[in-house]
């Protein structure tokens, strides 16, 4: 057959490889802003001249934004394109992260930081997008790639951001957080195409409040009730107002016609408890970053810190973030071959043993390497397999939607963990001189609750409905009216 020239004018193809890459280097960009502050935080008051109690919306208002955008945005991603929502989501990170550099107070500092936040529904858009242009044979590896960059990136991250912060104005955290978000955008825009599968319809307004009001009031109470105190009105008033506001919503969800959640939808057994594990899995995994900073840094006076700075604690942590990635590609080909279900137990199993051995091992630098690692692998296992659960069961319009949720019950198991581990180490201390510090034993303890956090979510991805070996995800350019069945 003679070969028949494109048209002038014609695009490309998509490559698949192309695209994986730009969209895991979005996720990643994007989940750095977790951990950008952290070598900051002692020195915020000082640098931002605000009461301590204030800074602490720097990262408070990161939490709330990111927790309202993420559902929203990615039924807007459904409905006007994700490619068009994730380059909004960069914007707005990159108009963040300058805001930051600029600030010298904490009114502008806690803006750019809430505009940072709002770009948390990049890694679901991106998930989506994957399903929508790539192969059914690439879908996997490069879903299971991009879920593990919302803990690569925050990884990775802390090193550099300590390195950034011990040896240069720390100004320059956020001129380089607006360098990477601009270049990720150029990515995008040059090299990943616009799905054109959509749901249209009318955005849900009132559902859009109505969520936003009840995650703002619930993670308001979860991250701020050990400062106002757990029984004060405040907090109580707080939690009781996001439970009335939720039932209020989920009324709503249920009777418009088109939801910002379709709830039945997420009532499936193979969602809910994918999105029930997914945020004790949250919890579990973030109980590490709360840890084994503080055991590295505590003073070796107390017979257990390891009087390290922040430099080498970030070079402990950073082999997590690594090894997240090398299984992302082996979570692909277990998934494959036994079903994701099998691959989050996997990950929940490894995680549970990973703070195991934190219970017994965290005397020595290289003891704690192994701990991050052991526990890093599960979470690339678990993480991997989230987004293949949640498409095998929802229409291919309302990818976006659905990965979004997923990642919320993520993080809203990331804030309590906080909250609980928080409480935890302020009621278990030693007296170091004038001050007080967490205990040993405080410490295993929080690792004793993220072993049985992580055993609670296997009981969750127990129940999900056992699954046939699959060779490839549900069908990526076909737009369903009903879920692709992949359930035995």
């Amino acid at each position: 057959m003679p070969h028949v020239p494109e048209p002038v004018g014609a695009s490309a193809p998509p490559r698949p490889n192309a695209i994986v890459m730009v969209l895991a280097f979005s996720g990643i960009v994007v989940s750095l802003m977790q951990t950008l502050v952290i070598p900051l935080i002692p020195q915020l008051p000082t640098l931002l001249n605000a009461k301590a109690s204030d800074t602490i919306w720097a990262i408070t208002a990161t939490l709330l934004a990111g927790a309202v955008a993420t559902p929203v945005v990615g039924r807007l991603g459904d409905m006007y394109g994700k490619r068009r929502m994730l380059l909004v989501s960069i914007a707005l990170l990159v108009v963040g992260s300058v805001i930051a550099g600029l600030s010298s107070t904490l009114t502008p500092m806690v803006i750019g930081r809430a505009l940072q936040g709002l770009a948390a529904g990049v890694i679901p858009l991106g998930i989506s997008i994957m399903r929508d242009e790539l192969p059914s044979e690439r879908l996997g590896s490069a879903t299971a790639l991009i879920s593990a960059s919302l803990g690569v990136g925050g990884a990775l991250g802390l090193p550099a951001a300590a390195f950034l912060a011990e040896h240069a104005d720390w100004h320059v955290l956020f001129w380089v957080a607006a360098g990477l978000g601009a270049l990720a955008g150029v990515l995008v825009l040059t090299l990943v195409p616009e799905s054109s599968v959509r749901s249209g319809g009318r955005f849900d307004l009132p559902g859009a409040a109505g969520l936003s009001a009840a995650l703002l009031c619930l993670l308001l109470a979860i991250s701020n009730g050990a400062g106002w105190g757990w029984g004060s009105a405040l907090t109580i008033g707080l939690f009781v107002a996001s439970a009335v506001v939720l039932v209020l919503w989920g009324w709503w969800e249920l009777r418009t016609t088109q939801p910002l959640v379709d709830l039945r939808t997420t009532a499936r057994r193979q969602v809910l408890f994918t999105n029930l594990a997914s945020a004790v899995f949250g919890f579990a995994m973030f109980a590490m970053s709360l840890v084994l900073p503080q055991l590295l840094q505590l003073p070796k006076s107390t017979g257990y810190g390891l009087g390290q700075s922040m430099m080498v604690m970030g070079l402990v942590m950073a082999p997590s973030g690594l090894v997240m990635m090398a299984t992302a590609p082996l979570s692909a080909l277990i998934s494959r071959a036994r079903g994701p279900k099998v691959t989050l137990m996997l990950g929940a199993v490894v995680v549970a043993a990973g703070y195991g051995l934190g219970v017994a091992f965290m005397s020595t630098i290289w003891q704690l390497v192994l701990v991050s690692a052991v526990i890093g692998a599960g979470i690339g296992f678990a993480y991997g397999a989230m987004p293949a659960l949640v498409m095998g069961a929802v229409p291919v319009s309302e990818t976006a939607a659905a990965n979004s949720l997923n990642t919320l019950m993520r993080s809203i198991g990331t804030s309590t963990s906080s909250a609980v581990a928080g409480v935890v180490l302020a009621q278990m201390t030693i007296t170091l001189g004038p001050i007080s510090v967490p205990s040993a034993d405080g410490f295993r303890l929080v690792m004793i609750i993220g072993s049985g956090a992580a055993l609670v979510a296997l009981a969750f991805a127990a129940f999900l409905p056992g699954r046939r070996p699959i060779g490839a995800m549900p069908a990526t350019h076909t737009v369903a009216a009903t879920p692709v069945e992949v359930a035995s």
